[in-house]
């Protein structure tokens, strides 16, 4: 759901930035897990406390409370259980469900699978790959006609010299 960009202060509050649009899933009292980028390890903490601002949300774990632990935790994913996790609306995915989907193109056909999501102001963006290639797709209802979890397929309609 973020990940840890920095250390606030000395009492131990990290920067997170959020993969969530709203900081409310980030609830006192929540467990959340934060987790190595080579996937190692996931270790569970607890929201003490969290603040809101323009560009990050400033938390602090339990745990935590002195800016050198803080230090350690920078670079680490913060992920949730799945059941903390509100319904999501209709024509919105968790990016978890969508990692893994094969990527169909109306007119080039496999494009292969969605390996990662980066984040931009405007809308997601789709890692595709397959063993040739990787192509980018904007997550937008121009270019991305269906998504089908049931099936593990996506669907788009990429425009001509798109690569």
């Amino acid at each position: 759901m973020g990940k840890i960009t920095g250390v606030h202060g000395l009492d131990g509050k990290v920067k997170v930035r959020s993969f969530a649009e709203s900081s409310d899933i980030y609830a006192l009292k929540s467990r959340v897990f934060l987790r190595t980028k080579d996937k190692s390890d996931a270790r569970p903490y607890v929201i003490e406390k969290c603040i809101d601002r323009k560009k990050d949300i400033l938390i602090r774990l339990s745990g935590v409370d002195t800016r050198e632990s803080a230090d350690d935790l920078v670079g680490k994913e913060i992920l949730l259980d799945r059941q903390q996790l509100p319904d999501p609306e209709e024509d919105v995915w968790y990016w978890q469900d969508l990692f893994g989907l094969k990527v169909v193109d109306q007119n080039r056909g496999d494009l292969g699978i969605i390996e990662t999501i980066i984040p931009t102001g405007a809308h997601d963006v789709l890692v595709v790959k397959n063993r040739d290639r990787e192509v980018l797709v904007p997550m937008h209802r121009k270019f991305v006609t269906q998504v089908d979890i049931e099936n593990n397929t996506v669907t788009t309609c990429l425009p001509r010299g798109y690569e």
